[in-house]
Parts: structure tokens; C-alpha cells; sequence
């Protein structure tokens, strides 16, 4: 038997204001759009902010229903309007935030499997990565240099390049 470790590097930040400014702005669009999110049912909002290669930012926040597995995660909404409007453009960077009136969010909010899985699939298709930026209301942000690093056991394209 072999063992193998596999890590991931985080950039952790004590706060937002301590990001670069335009990781703050990206954040900004995104808190911005998880304050528009539909979540009736959950009430976490969540928001994200995709910034593109040629400089548009594009925003998209969670749709729940309540038929829950028809709703969407904000960084699909964005990720999939990105990819319908912008076709061809890479995508450089996702800045990922919830509030939660609640319970207001103090950690960083990762995206969730599928959309780490959708995400990947933009990062292969244009073999650039894509940095992840993760933040609650308050406290700590985490900064990721690539989703390939969010998922590192990933199933992708080139598993399907064999057949």
C-alpha cells in the first residue's frame, strides 16, 4: 500500500479590509448580490462575483424552491450566465459571501461540491486557474489560488479524452 497526502494552500486574511483592494470589490458585488438572493426557505443568502478576462465582473446569488433540488447556488447563477453571455472569455476569479440575518456569518463560505465540479470544468476548459475568494459577514477571508485545489481528487474532461 502507498500513502499519499494531499494539501491545500489557503491565504487566510484577518479581515476584508486586509485583502487587496480589487479582491475587496469583488466581494463587495458579491455581498451585494446575496442581499438580492431568493431564499425564502433557507434565508442564507448567499452571493458571488465573477470576474472575467476582459474585466466585466458578473454577479449571481442562490434561487431556492420549494422543491429544493430545482434551486440554484449563487456561484452557478453566475458561473452559467458568465459562461451564456461571455462565451470564450476565461474566467480569472470567483468571490464567494452569505449573510444570514439569523446568525450572522463569521466564517469564510466555501462553494459547495457541485459548484467547486462546475467551476473545475471552466478551469480545465481554459487550462488557467481560477482564484477563489471566500468570506463571511465578518472575520476571516480565504483566498484559494485555484479550484483544482478546492477539489484535488476531481473527475474531469480528461478522464472522457480515453474513451
Amino acid at each position: 500500500m502507498k500513502k499519499i497526502t494531499i494539501a491545500t494552500q489557503v491565504h487566510v486574511y484577518p479581515d476584508r479590509a486586509a485583502i487587496p483592494e480589487d479582491l475587496q470589490k469583488l466581494l463587495q458585488v458579491a455581498e451585494e448580490n446575496a442581499h438580492k438572493s431568493y431564499a425564502p426557505y433557507s434565508r442564507f443568502q448567499v452571493g458571488a462575483a465573477i470576474l472575467l478576462n476582459n474585466g466585466v465582473i458578473i454577479g449571481g446569488n442562490n434561487q431556492e424552491n420549494s422543491v429544493y433540488p430545482t434551486g440554484l447556488c449563487a456561484e452557478r447563477t453566475a458561473l452559467f450566465y458568465a459562461a451564456s453571455q461571455y462565451p470564450g472569455v476565461p474566467i480569472l476569479k470567483i468571490a464567494v459571501t452569505a449573510v444570514y440575518p439569523q446568525n450572522p456569518v463569521q466564517s469564510p463560505v466555501p462553494p459547495c461540491g457541485s459548484c467547486r465540479q462546475a467551476l473545475l470544468e471552466y478551469e480545465v476548459k481554459y487550462n488557467q486557474p481560477i482564484q477563489v475568494i471566500m468570506a463571511g459577514e465578518t472575520g476571516e477571508v480565504h483566498v484559494i489560488n485555484s479550484v483544482s485545489e478546492l477539489l484535488p481528487c476531481q473527475f474531469n474532461s480528461h478522464f472522457l479524452e480515453t474513451l
